[in-house]
């Protein structure tokens, strides 16, 4: 079961600026979860607490014609704790991020396969990357 979906959600509902009411607190403890990016014993703790207060509750499938096959609950923060959680476990704590950009620092998913991911965005990336180059010839002139 592919959780990846559900931790974009997560990583989405961490940049929110106004969830509805019923989801600011997630939001809020999301949001801690991607700052504390780089203490893997911090994000760990995080998630575990977070996986605490959020249970999930699996549930047996059959829509559309397609073969049973496991749905999370209908909890969104459930499924958004879950899918985190299961890819910290399955690809890394240093997945998750903040973006580089100093005009920006949304969360982001890394899910490069060279985990070399430093922005929320291509727009960001190429904000910076043009800021760095006129910085570079102001230097040079």
């Amino acid at each position: 079961m592919d959780l990846t979906s559900y931790a974009e959600w997560a990583v989405r509902l961490a940049n929110d600026p106004g969830p509805p009411p019923e989801l600011r607190r997630l939001r809020d403890e999301l949001a801690a979860v991607f700052d504390a990016a780089g203490d893997e014993h911090a994000v760990v703790a995080l998630l575990n607490a977070l996986l605490v207060r959020y249970p999930v509750r699996p549930q047996l499938s059959d829509h559309e014609g397609r073969p049973w096959h496991l749905h999370l609950a209908e909890d969104p923060a459930a499924t958004a704790v879950m899918g985190l959680a299961a890819v910290v476990a399955e690809l890394g704590v240093d997945r998750l991020g903040r973006c580089q950009d100093p005009r920006c620092a949304l969360a982001f998913l890394d899910t490069s396969s060279n985990r070399s991911r430093r922005y929320c965005s291509a727009r960001c990336a190429s904000r910076a990357n043009v800021a760095a180059f006129r910085a570079r010839r102001r230097n040079d002139s």
